[in-house]
């Protein structure tokens, strides 16, 4: 099956800066990918690649097997809202949703008008008069009810409160279940989109760090707490992503833990819990440090 999206060796370089480094990675058919890092990583320049709107200085993509640059046919497929969408000064809402069927076979004008209800707006507001969060909410009732085959979402949440968020949120879950396609949530905000997620792509300075189911990222770690000393001693010689200290108490991240290994934390005594997806992204991209064979003194003392 021909994946919706394939990157090989993607570069992009201005001057002496890499802000997209010979990445390669491909992404299937129908399934919710977040694509993750700080601020500056390169996530919108990937973008801009995978949607044809940059030439790379190397390297391929592929949109549904076929490169996007100046290629209509791929093009009318795609749905990218990005983070500074911009629409022309007289535009009002209704003139933006009256548009959109010219530019996706898939609109759905019904949905968009329960999404413009759903978001307090109003119709004949013009676009350069809307909040932050209203011209966000103009994007994401796009992106969904354009049902484009593939949706990418730039940091679709700016200047969004929780309420209007978790719109969007059971929104989309709720409209990918009845109308599969490949939807791409930008964003660093990684715990409030961790549970649409199906898999992650990480960029760090330019260059994908992870590239991994997200059930299998969250079964590669676990936090072990309980005495400093126990801890100590359960962790020895382990990669420890992070240690937290409260008194005599320790809180250690420690990476691919068996049942086994489980079983043996609980048995001395050591609490074992799970890590949030965001907290083991960054522990992750911070790197693994491995710990001492030997337990530091003042944890016997």
């Amino acid at each position: 099956m021909t994946p919706a999206l394939e990157a090989r060796g993607l570069t992009k370089r201005y001057g002496s800066l890499a802000a997209v480094d010979d990445v390669t990675f491909t992404i299937a058919e129908n399934a919710i990918t977040g694509l993750l890092g700080r601020n500056g990583a390169g996530k919108t320049t990937l973008m801009r690649l995978i949607t044809g709107q940059e030439f790379p200085t190397s390297g391929s993509v592929r949109l549904f097997g076929a490169p996007p640059v100046e290629n209509a046919a791929v093009l009318q497929h795609t749905c990218f809202i990005a983070e500074s969408q911009r629409y022309p000064d007289e535009f009002r809402v209704k003139h933006v949703l009256a548009g959109a069927p010219r530019f996706f076979a898939n609109w759905d004008a019904e949905f968009a008008d329960e999404l413009v209800d759903e978001f307090r707006l109003s119709t004949r507001q013009r676009i350069k008069k809307l909040s932050r969060g209203q011209r966000s909410a103009v994007g994401v009732i796009v992106g969904l009810a354009s049902r484009a085959p593939l949706t990418i979402f730039d940091e679709p949440y700016l200047g969004l409160d929780a309420v209007a968020r978790q719109i969007f949120y059971d929104r989309l879950l709720a409209d990918y279940g009845t109308n599969p396609r490949t939807v791409i949530l930008s964003t660093h905000l990684i715990d409030e989109v961790s549970q649409l997620l199906e898999h992650a792509l990480v960029i760090d300075s330019g260059r994908i760090v992870i590239d991994a189911p997200v059930d299998e990222l969250r079964s590669s770690a676990a936090t072990v707490s309980g005495t400093t000393e126990a801890v100590n001693r359960f962790t020895a010689g382990r990669e420890v992503a992070h240690r937290e200290q409260l008194g005599g108490l320790q809180s250690a991240t420690v990476s691919i833990l068996s049942d086994a290994d489980r079983e043996a934390a609980r048995s001395a005594g050591l609490e074992v819990g799970p890590v949030s997806l965001q907290q083991l992204i960054v522990r992750r991209t911070g790197g693994f440090t491995t710990a001492p064979t030997t337990i530091p003194e003042e944890a016997t003392a």
